[in-house]
């Protein structure tokens, strides 16, 4: 029910504003409002917390992402970002961070939220962060700098991931809870990438931004920040194998329609194997995404198959948005076709962490 209800979502309303919404550099408000009805974050918080639903399901959350980001990348990433927020703290949070950051979440319109995970440094990884929260008594002192924050002027609520004990990995990086009006952050001029025109990023500058240690994800305890990295993961790696998906369909109707020397371009064999390998390797990502979900949902370790999944769907995303403008032709490259689009954003899944969860 969930695919279909998505399915229906991404074709009826996304699809036909796509190109609109990347021309124009703006996310159209009344499909965030409908997308919202969806109840896809209320349906995964419990009653107790303000939804309807009885927890988080990473193979459901996959298969709605997938579904969605057929319709356009820029808007689902615009709709799911409050699962950043919502779902670490659903997952991990404790009893006072549940009460107070979930209901809110779960109410008839969208709010949105953010997380701040990407740094802007060549050497960029995860388990590395320059970010630092350095502990202080009571609280956390916090200094380092983030990009590619979606949604963080908008944002009332953001996620942190700073590294409060650097050299040690993974394990290192905890998790903070903030308001964006937090003395000592700084918000930068929106971004202007190669794709993902729609959908807001920002630079974020933190300098000795304190938080109290209640802040911290998890409490006391902390947080497990490979397993909301995964979860992560995961969620992108969907929506690279969703859009994916878009250009090997549009790539094979194309082929079917288009006449050229007295038969459609997709007798030929150069342009049928590379729709045939484009299908291949869409179904190859779906499952590797899929086999990680379910393992996440049962209890097992996923970390291994979520980082796999994420860069073999990259790496299908880019194909298939390359052999979609091919096939095209000259269309292919012109802006009128979403070809051109698709090659764009595909290019941003190897950059991507920490923008959606499920």
């Amino acid at each position: 029910m969930v695919q279909e209800t998505c399915a229906s979502f991404a074709r009826e309303q996304m699809d036909p504003l796509m190109r609109e919404a990347d021309e124009s550099c703006e996310v159209p408000q009344e499909v965030i409002a409908k997308g919202w009805e969806l109840g896809l974050v209320g349906g995964s918080v419990p009653e107790e917390y303000g939804g309807f639903g009885e927890g988080l399901s990473a193979l459901t959350g996959v298969i709605a992402c997938e579904e969605l980001a057929w319709g356009d990348l820029s808007m689902t990433i615009y709709l799911l970002a409050p699962t950043m927020l919502t779902y670490a703290v659903l997952d991990q949070g404790d009893e006072e961070q549940k009460k107070a950051y979930l209901p809110p979440y779960c109410e008839e319109e969208y709010r949105p939220a953010s997380g701040m995970l990407v740094e802007p440094y060549y050497n960029f990884c995860a388990s590395a962060l320059k970010t630092t929260a350095v502990a202080d008594g009571d609280e956390y002192v916090i200094s380092g700098r983030k990009c590619l924050v979606p949604l963080a002027a908008q944002s009332d609520d953001l996620i942190l991931f700073a590294s409060a004990s650097p050299g040690t990995g993974f394990s290192g990086v905890e998790a903070f809870l903030l308001k964006r009006e937090t003395k000592g952050l700084k918000l930068g001029e929106r971004e202007r990438n190669l794709g993902l025109h729609a959908l807001p990023t920002y630079p974020v500058e933190l300098e000795e931004l304190r938080l109290p240690a209640s802040a911290k994800l998890g409490g006391e305890r902390g947080s497990d920040f490979m397993r909301l990295l995964s979860r992560s993961r995961l969620a992108l790696a969907a929506l690279a194998v969703g859009m994916s998906r878009h250009a090997t369909e549009h790539s094979r109707d194309y082929a079917r329609e288009r006449v050229a020397f007295g038969e459609p371009i997709g007798s030929r064999q150069a342009i049928a194997f590379m729709i045939a390998e484009m299908a291949i390797e869409v179904d190859a990502a779906r499952l590797l995404v899929w086999e990680a979900a379910w393992r996440c949902d049962r209890g097992l370790d996923f970390f291994a198959e979520a980082s796999m999944a994420k860069n073999y769907a990259a790496e299908v995303a880019m194909m298939c948005g390359d052999r979609a403008v091919q096939i095209m032709g000259g269309h292919g490259y012109v802006r009128d076709n979403p070809p051109e689009l698709w090659f764009r954003n595909g290019r941003a899944f190897s950059t991507l962490e920490g923008m959606v969860m499920v």
